[in-house]
């Protein structure tokens, strides 16, 4: 097939599914077009791979650059230069909109699957002057997909869609990502005897950053542990401030963006995401997979990914001092901690695997191109 993917190249994880999901379909040997306005972050380049930049020009009429226009144009111009088959949209706003125009002005028209992924329907798409153009991308769409039952349903409820939504979770690539016996690396982050906690998000309000830093200085109040915080955004600068004011600002390492990630999960003991909302939790996925457990909270659409007491724990928002505890409790049970990262990798193969995953998006794309015709 030729597909055209369009998804936001940023740290978050629409981009890194939207992304991971275009290597896996070239890697199966189907022409991947990538159009966005910046090369995405985990995207590596092969044979059956393009990248098509969208550039938005400045020009003093426009107090705000039309994005959304010139993605739409982008569109429908490698739609019809290289006869795509099919697009396939990550987060709603605006790219299901640009999909929709680009559909009518390409010279045969082409199909387009909008994928749901969290704050496109949660936060953006809620506020209600976009409220009534999502539910209209969404409609308009020829499929689509939400990564959890969860987001599913609140779709639903909250946009009262017409177009049915399935339910595509996120998956990783089990052979990527796993656990290292790499200590050389390990050591660049913690010592001998020192625990090894892990936190990755875009800093975002919502990630709850300043969580992650009040949980590992309960930990580290009673153990030796250093922390890794993965990643850049907003809520930076108020998370190192909060590492100083804790005083534990040298057992924290703030490594910024960091392409392969699976190296840091696989030399880490835990991963903390102490998020306000989830719709799925791809990171929590991708530390399974690499047998690191979970410490999580009880939101949104993470009660699908992981099992209680058996790939991790969850706990309510802001409960820090029961998150710590926890972490002293694994931490210190090295043999619970081993057992629970087997079973969460385990579960990651089954339910979770690349070649599961993206053979469902392969049937939904043939379903939707044979309805289309």
């Amino acid at each position: 097939m030729r597909i055209g993917i369009t998804c936001y190249p940023t740290y978050g994880g629409s981009g890194v599914v939207g992304t991971e999901l275009g290597r896996e379909l070239a890697a199966c040997g189907h022409q991947v077009h990538f159009i966005s306005y910046s090369l995405p972050i985990r995207l590596k380049m092969s044979d059956n791979i393009r990248f098509h930049e969208v550039e938005v020009l400045s020009y003093p009429l426009f107090e705000y650059p039309p994005y959304d226009l010139v993605l739409a144009t982008k569109m429908a111009e490698v739609a019809s230069r290289f006869e795509l088959d099919i697009l396939h949209v990550h987060y709603a706003i605006p790219h299901s909109i640009s999909a929709f125009l680009a559909k009518r002005m390409a010279e045969r028209p082409v199909p387009f699957v909008t994928t749901l992924h969290g704050t496109d329907i949660t936060l953006v798409g809620n506020d209600r002057s976009y409220l009534p153009i999502t539910r209209f991308g969404i409609d308009e769409s020829d499929a689509v997909t939400a990564v959890s039952e969860y987001l599913r349903r609140r779709t639903i409820a909250e946009f009262s869609t017409r177009h049915p939504i399935e339910v595509i979770p996120n998956f990783v690539n089990c052979g990527v990502f796993g656990k290292s016996g790499d200590e050389g690396f390990r050591r660049r982050f913690a010592g001998p005897g020192e625990g090894l906690m892990i936190h990755i998000s875009n800093f975002r309000p919502v990630k709850r950053t300043g969580d992650v830093i009040e949980v590992f200085a309960k930990v580290r109040e009673k153990r030796p542990a250093k922390l890794l915080m993965v990643g850049d955004g907003p809520d930076r600068p108020r998370a190192q401030y909060l590492a100083e004011t804790r005083g534990v600002v040298g057992d924290v390492h703030f490594v910024g963006k960091w392409t392969d990630m699976e190296r840091l999960l696989s030399v880490s003991d835990l991963l903390v995401l102490p998020s306000e909302l989830e719709s799925f939790g791809l990171v929590a996925l991708e530390a399974m997979a690499s047998e690191v457990p979970v410490i999580a909270t009880r939101v949104g659409g993470l009660d699908e990914v992981v099992r209680e007491g058996k790939d991790g724990f969850l706990f309510d928002v802001g409960d820090t001092a029961a998150m710590a505890e926890t972490a002293l409790m694994l931490l210190d049970d090295r043999e619970r901690r081993s057992t629970m990262g087997r079973q969460g990798r385990a579960r990651a193969k089954e339910a979770f695997s690349h070649q599961r995953v993206v053979a469902q998006y392969l049937e939904l794309y043939e379903r939707t191109i044979a309805a289309a015709s």
